[in-house]
């Protein structure tokens, strides 16, 4: 979530609810003004994207043919690889609105920290198959991009989730889906929320209201005490979009292994451009703790 959802959007999707929806068909007429308002899906092209180094690499992440499928499913990403061949990478997970082409400071910023990353844009956003997104296929496009994260990064102990905003409670599914397999040596969450639910409710008495009727949750409050990588939590303390202390909810939720760096005064999106040598040094930091990890995987 890049940009305040505020009370009038919320209210303008809840109150016409009331007035307009009955059974199913007004359920499903919510369901979609909802998921518009929520997610705002942007376009963008890969024009768009100014190279980070001299070997960016453009993807197209496809999905298989199916049943129902109406056209092709495909996701646009980019791979941004380190100067080091051996560096860990980071799959990056953004937030509603912005696309990953207005993603990129934040995504140099950890390239220039050390690391490859891919990000990746879900179905909605920037050159990916137009839809209009939900949590479901969201989190779809995640498995996705995770697939091509595993090829590009075999070694499970150099893979680093990282979500930012919204992008937080997909990295939080993504990393309990595969913690049992330990497939990722850490959890990087910044600007993060406790649910969808709870940013709604953050809005004041009309919020509380869209909380009580939304279908989208992104609930990681009842996940991360269930993910023991070690995590990171980020948040700047003048975040208006995300209430920084909901990060602090989710970090005193957490179990193992973990850190809050919070950024006095800090914005919601801005903290890589507001205070770069400590953003920087928090990520050597996630560095750092790959690196027993990695000789225990050695070792075996």
């Amino acid at each position: 979530m890049t940009q305040r959802l505020r009370v009038g959007r919320f209210a303008v999707w809840f109150l016409a609810a009331l007035l307009e929806a009955s059974g199913l068909s007004g359920c499903a007429w919510l369901d979609v003004k909802q998921r518009g308002w929520i997610y705002r899906p942007t376009p963008g092209h890969w024009a768009d994207w100014a190279p980070i180094t001299a070997h960016d690499e453009a993807l197209w992440l496809d999905y298989p043919a199916r049943d129902g499928m109406a056209e092709p499913q495909r996701l646009r990403a980019v791979w941004v690889p380190a100067s080091d061949p051996g560096a860990p990478a980071v799959l990056y997970l953004h937030g509603t609105f912005r696309n990953l082409f207005q993603n990129r400071s934040k995504i140099a910023a950890i390239q220039a920290a050390g690391f490859s990353v891919l990000a990746l844009d879900y179905r909605g956003w920037g050159e990916s198959t137009t839809t209009l997104p939900s949590e479901a296929s969201i989190v779809e496009d995640a498995e996705l991009a995770w697939a091509e994260f595993e090829r590009r990064m075999p070694d499970p102990a150099r893979r680093i989730l990282f979500g930012h905003s919204m992008g937080s409670g997909v990295a939080v599914e993504l990393a309990l889906r595969h913690a049992a397999q330990a497939g990722y040596g850490a959890l990087v969450l910044e600007s993060a929320m406790t649910s969808m639910p709870d940013i709604a409710r953050a809005q004041g008495a009309l919020g509380s209201l869209a909380a009580w009727v939304t279908t989208q949750q992104f609930a990681s409050i009842d996940k991360i005490d269930r993910i023991t990588a070690p995590k990171w939590f980020l948040s700047g303390s003048a975040d208006n979009t995300v209430p920084s202390h909901q990060t602090r909810q989710l970090f005193d939720a957490a179990r193992g292994p973990r850190q809050l760096e919070l950024f006095e005064g800090g914005s919601h999106s801005g903290l890589a451009q507001e205070f770069p040598e400590r953003y920087r040094a928090v990520w050597q930091d996630v560095a750092a703790a790959l690196k027993p990890a990695q000789a225990a995987s050695a070792a075996r």
